[in-house]
């Protein structure tokens, strides 16, 4: 059995630095640690129950795979902070089918957000 202490998402952008300036000053994310020096350091931010690594650099294409799914306690809020620094919302709040609130925004190199609120009459909530 494999026991997992902690884990963390890590990001190869193709710019760091502007990697940086989004997750750090766009969405907020406060830092961890960093390491290493000179444009391709790296430094890991705080995510929730997790972390997310920016470090390196990645010279293709981003895979259309990997999405990071974010709970914020207001998708509306949310929103309009990002739109007022300029991140690129793919998709504005939406309620789903399934009850969740969702909208979709992009980090610089293309790698999809899924930002999701988590409404108070929600079965997610529900304590029995």
């Amino acid at each position: 059995m494999v026991q997992v202490l902690s884990s963390r998402v890590l990001v190869r952008p193709a710019d760091p630095e502007r990697s940086r300036a989004f997750y750090g000053e766009a969405l907020g994310l406060e830092i961890y640690r960093e390491f290493g020096t000179g444009p391709e350091r790296g430094t890991v931010y705080f995510l929730g129950g997790g972390f997310l690594e920016v470090s390196g650099r990645s010279d293709g294409p981003p895979g259309r795979t990997l999405q990071l799914w974010l709970q914020v306690a207001d998708a509306a809020a949310a929103h309009d902070a990002l739109a007022a620094r300029g991140v690129e919302i793919l998709r504005p709040p939406v309620q789903e089918p399934w009850g969740l609130i969702e909208m979709w925004v992009a980090d610089p190199d293309g790698h999809r957000l899924v930002l999701v609120e988590v409404p108070a009459d929600h079965p997610l909530r529900y304590r029995p």
